[in-house]
């Protein structure tokens, strides 16, 4: 659950200036990677509870989609980081590491910063109306807390474009120094 040997890029070196970054990252990805076993835990008990003894409550429901979201948005870049995202690799398997660095350089530039941007840009009025509001949910007994649940949505976009920005240094790095 908690590999991290393909860790994407480099060993640090003297001048680095992405090691926190990498590593901040790294950590995030670790911490939500056990909420998932929390909510296997949390799910058995909504249904225990539920059909077991005919008792449900709203909060622990939301908070298993508070934990689904903290997965998936803190988990993306660590994921990225990781190399574990999906992806065609029938050419990119077997191209040489110059021309993988390329791919990565491209893919980055082209489609990863753009929608960073694009989607910092455009949740940034939603997220902070609903802290404005300190919304909380529509659901009577539910939890008090969705403005923090949206900040999520700035919360994937950021970590991804730091994680962008340590992989266009990378490939950028490869691209410059490799001999092939």
């Amino acid at each position: 659950l908690l590999e991290t040997e393909r860790v994407v890029g480099s060993p640090e070196q003297p001048g680095d200036t992405l090691p926190l970054l990498r590593r901040v990252i790294e950590l995030g990805g670790k911490g939500v990677a056990w909420l998932t076993l929390l909510m296997v835990l949390l799910t058995f008990t909504i249904v225990i509870l539920r059909y077991g003894f005919n008792l449900g409550w709203i909060w622990l429901q939301e908070s298993l989609t508070y934990l689904h979201v903290a997965v998936f948005t803190i988990a993306a870049a660590w994921t990225l980081q990781l190399d574990g995202h999906v992806r065609v690799d029938i050419f990119y398997a077997n191209m040489p590491v110059k021309k993988r660095a390329l791919v990565n350089l491209a893919g980055t530039l082209i489609f990863l910063l753009p929608f960073c941007i694009f989607l910092l840009i455009i949740a940034w009025p939603y997220v902070a109306n609903s802290w404005k509001l300190l919304e909380s949910s529509r659901e009577a007994g539910g939890l008090p807390l969705v403005f923090l649940l949206k900040s999520l949505i700035l919360i994937l976009p950021a970590l991804l474009l730091g994680q962008a920005i340590i992989n266009a240094t990378e490939a950028w790095k490869t691209l410059r120094n490799h001999d092939t």
